[in-house]
C-alpha cells in the first residue's frame, strides 16, 4: 500500500486546509466541496486528511461501525449491548467512484448466499462503510443522478434504507461528505450543492517560489514515500493533537447572541435560501473558535465562516459564479457588531430593514440581473467593424419546452430522452449479452427451477448454471449532446432580435443544465463558421460564450451546418452511445458563400440522411415572413418552432411532432 502524502506537506491552499480541519474538529459542519482547475492537489489534500483523524471506537464484528457507547438499536448486525467493550480502528475514508452502481452504494441482497444457501442476506454498500467516517467523491459533478438521489436521502436522514429484491434493511449512515470537482466539466445539482457545509475555490499558485516548492516536495515523495512521510511525522502529530484538543474544547465554546445576529444578518443580506446556511455558519464559527483555542466566538470567526459557507449558497441561477462581496460582508458585520437588541421598529437595517438587503444598484456582487448588464451604449456598431456589432445582453430566460430525441437510446443516465440503461425502472429480463451487470433474480430463479431434479439438487440451495442467468432490462432517461448552431449574421443583428435569440438559447441552456446534457455551440457569420464551444458538460462555459457573441456580416448557413455536422462526426467517435439533438437558431436566410441556398440545402440533407434529430428555432420577424426556417427544418428532417412557441406554456405537442416527423 502506498504511503499517503502528508497533510502538512501540502503547499498553499490555506482555505482548503482550514475547511478540512474544521470538519475534522466538528463533523456536524457538513463536509467540504472543493472546486478548482485540474492539477491543484485537491484530491491529494483530501486523501491526506485521513491520517489526522482520531481513531474510531466500534463494536467488534459489526459491519456498520456501531459506536459501543450508543449502538444503533436498528443495526442489521445487532442488537448490541450498550456500554459494552469496543475495539478501536483508524477513521475511514471511503471513495465513491463516479460510475458506481446503486447496489455498490447502498448494498443489496447477497446473491451468492441467496442462490447457494437459500437464505436472504444483506451485503452492505459504501454508505455503511462510510458511517462515522468520510465519504469522498472525486469529480462529484459527474456523479449520475440516481446516485445523487441516494446520497441526498442518506445525508438528510442520517440513515440508508434498502428496499429491493425482497430485502428490507435500514442502517445508520452519518458521514462527512467531501467532494472535488473541476467547474469546467459542469456544475452540481442545487440540492446536492446545498448539502455541502463549506466550499473552497483552489487554483495553482502564480508565485514561482511556491511552484518550485510544490515540485520539490512531490519529487521527494515519489523518490521515497516512507522517508518523506517520516520527515513530516512530527508536524502531523502536532496537528492531530490540536484536532483532539479542539474537539474536547468544542462543547465549551459560547456562541453569543451578538454573533448569532451577525450570522442571521449576513445570510439575510446575501438573500440565501432556507435556514441551512445560518446553521452551518454557526457550527463553522464555533469550530473556528475551538480550533483557535478560544471559548468565545468573535466577529472574525463569523466573517471566516461566511466566506466558507455562503459562496455556493448565494447563487440565484446556475450561471451565477459563486463568491461573496467582501466589502458588503464587512459592512453587514460592522452594522451588527453591537450586542444591543435590534431596532424594534425594524428601521435599523436588520434582516427586515433596508440596510441588510442588497439594493438593485449595488454592483457586481448583488444578486439582481443588473449586475450583468452592459454599459450604456453597448451593442452600437464598433468602429471599423464593417457592420459588426458588439455583443448585446441576452433577454430574460424563460422555462423552455422539453425537446427530446425520438426513439429509445442507450446513453448515459440523464433527464432528457428515453433510454435503456441500468438506472431506470425494470421492464423485463433477457439473456445477458456479454458481462452480466444487473441480475433479474426472479427471472433467473424461474429459468433454473424446472431443471433442479435433473441437476441432482439436494438441500436448500438452488443449482444455477450460466445459461439460467437473466439480465434485467430497464428503461429510464438519458442525457444527450445538445449542439446549438446559432446564426450571428447581419440578418440577425438587430439589437432587439439578437437579445431575444440569446435569451431563447440561454433558456435552452438552463434546460440542458437541469437535464445533465453535454452542450456545444457553433456560430456562423461573415464568411465562415466557428466552434465557439466544443461539446462539454460545462453549461456555464456555453452561457459565457453566448453572452460575448458578436454579430454582423453575411449569412453562411451552409458553413454553419457543415461545421456542426463535422463536430457531431468527431463526437460520435468519442462517445458513440450519446445521441445528439441539433438546435439551429436562424431565420433561414443563406447569403454567404457560393450558391448559398443550394449549398445550405445539401448540408441540411446530410443531417436527415444520418438520422440526426434536429429542431429549427425560427427567428424571422416582421409582417412579411418567407418561411425559410420551416423549409430548412423539412430538409433537416426535423421540426420548426418560433421563439414564442419555444416557451413551455405556449407550445403543445412539440415532442410528439418531432417524433412524428422522424417516423
Amino acid at each position: 500500500m502506498t504511503t499517503p502524502f502528508p497533510f502538512t506537506a501540502v503547499v498553499g491552499q490555506d482555505d482548503l486546509r482550514l475547511a478540512l480541519l474544521l470538519n475534522a474538529v466538528s463533523p456536524s459542519v457538513g463536509g467540504v466541496l472543493v472546486r478548482g482547475e485540474k492539477g491543484t492537489a485537491k484530491s491529494t489534500a483530501v486523501r491526506a486528511l485521513t491520517s489526522l483523524l482520531p481513531d474510531v471506537a466500534v463494536v467488534p464484528g459489526c459491519r456498520f461501525s456501531c459506536d459501543p457507547a450508543s449502538p444503533d438499536p436498528g443495526c442489521p448486525d445487532g442488537p448490541h449491548e450498550g456500554g459494552g467493550g469496543g475495539a478501536s480502528r483508524p477513521a475511514r475514508m471511503v471513495e465513491l467512484p463516479v460510475g458506481a452502481s446503486e447496489d455498490r452504494l447502498v448494498g443489496a441482497l447477497d446473491i451468492e448466499r441467496a442462490l447457494a444457501e437459500g437464505v436472504k442476506a444483506f451485503e452492505p454498500g459504501l454508505l455503511a462503510a462510510a458511517h462515522r467516517g468520510i465519504l469522498y467523491v472525486d469529480e462529484v459533478n459527474l456523479l449520475h443522478d440516481h446516485l445523487v438521489d441516494l446520497l441526498l436521502d442518506a445525508a438528510a436522514m442520517g440513515a440508508s434504507y434498502v428496499e429491493r429484491e425482497g430485502v428490507s434493511v435500514r442502517h445508520a449512515a452519518r458521514f462527512l461528505l467531501v467532494g472535488t470537482m473541476n467547474p469546467e466539466e459542469g456544475e452540481l445539482r442545487p440540492q446536492l450543492l446545498d448539502r455541502f457545509g463549506l466550499t473552497v475555490e483552489v487554483s495553482a499558485s502564480r508565485e514561482p517560489d511556491q511552484r518550485v516548492e510544490v515540485v520539490r516536495r512531490r519529487l521527494a515523495y515519489d523518490d521515497d514515500p516512507a522517508g518523506f512521510a517520516a520527515r513530516w511525522a512530527g508536524e502531523e502529530a502536532a496537528v492531530r493533537r490540536r484536532i483532539v484538543a479542539a474537539r474536547e474544547l468544542l462543547p465549551s465554546v459560547r456562541l453569543g447572541d451578538g454573533a448569532l445576529r451577525q450570522i442571521a444578518a449576513t445570510c439575510a443580506a446575501f438573500e440565501v435560501d432556507g435556514m441551512r446556511a445560518d446553521i452551518v455558519m454557526a457550527r463553522t464559527a464555533t469550530a473556528l473558535a475551538a480550533w483557535a483555542g478560544r471559548t468565545d466566538v468573535l466577529a472574525e470567526d463569523v466573517r471566516q465562516a461566511a466566506l466558507l459557507a455562503l459562496p455556493h449558497r448565494r447563487r440565484r441561477n446556475p450561471f451565477d459564479a459563486p463568491g461573496l462581496d467582501e466589502d458588503k460582508l464587512d459592512e453587514t458585520l460592522e452594522e451588527f457588531s453591537g450586542d444591543d437588541d435590534p431596532d424594534p421598529d425594524g428601521d435599523g437595517g436588520g434582516p427586515g430593514g433596508g440596510g441588510g438587503r442588497p439594493q438593485p444598484d449595488e454592483g457586481p456582487a448583488g444578486d439582481g440581473a443588473d449586475a450583468a448588464r452592459p454599459a450604456e451604449g453597448e451593442g452600437e456598431p464598433a468602429p471599423g467593424g464593417a457592420g459588426e456589432q458588439s455583443p448585446v445582453r441576452a433577454a430574460e430566460p424563460f422555462r423552455a419546452k422539453v425537446l427530446s430525441v425520438p426513439g429509445i437510446g442507450e446513453g448515459v443516465a440523464g433527464r432528457r430522452s428515453r433510454a435503456r440503461n441500468e438506472h431506470g425502472r425494470t421492464t423485463g429480463a433477457r439473456r445477458p449479452q456479454g458481462t452480466l451487470t444487473k441480475l433479474h433474480l426472479a427471472a433467473t430463479v424461474q429459468a433454473a427451477a424446472p431443471h433442479q431434479r435433473a441437476r441432482g439438487r439436494s438441500g436448500r440451495g438452488l443449482v444455477v448454471r450460466r445459461d439460467d442467468l437473466r439480465q434485467a432490462t430497464r428503461e429510464g432517461r438519458e442525457g444527450n449532446l445538445v449542439l446549438f448552431v446559432v446564426d450571428a449574421s447581419g440578418s440577425m443583428a438587430a439589437r432587439q432580435r439578437m437579445s431575444a435569440v440569446k435569451g431563447a438559447v440561454l433558456s435552452l441552456l438552463l434546460d440542458a443544465y437541469q437535464r445533465r446534457d453535454k452542450v456545444g455551440l457553433v456560430t456562423f457569420r461573415g464568411s465562415a463558421a466557428d466552434v465557439a464551444l466544443p461539446p462539454t458538460s460545462s453549461v456555464d462555459a456555453a452561457a459565457a460564450r453566448l453572452e460575448s457573441l458578436p454579430t454582423g456580416g453575411r449569412t453562411p448557413l451552409a458553413a454553419g451546418l457543415l461545421k456542426a455536422h463535422d463536430v457531431l462526426r468527431v463526437e460520435r467517435l468519442r462517445d458513440p452511445a450519446r445521441r445528439a439533438l441539433v438546435v439551429v437558431v436562424t431565420d433561414g436566410r443563406a447569403t454567404g458563400g457560393p450558391e448559398p441556398v443550394a449549398m445550405a440545402s445539401r448540408a441540411a440533407r446530410l443531417f436527415a440522411a444520418d438520422g440526426i434529430a434536429s429542431v429549427v428555432v425560427d427567428c424571422e420577424s416582421g409582417p412579411v415572413r418567407l418561411g425559410l426556417a420551416g423549409r430548412l427544418a423539412g430538409e433537416l428532417g426535423g421540426t420548426a418552432v418560433t421563439l414564442d412557441e419555444l416557451r413551455a406554456d405556449s407550445i403543445a405537442g412539440l415532442v410528439k411532432d418531432v417524433q412524428r416527423r422522424a417516423a
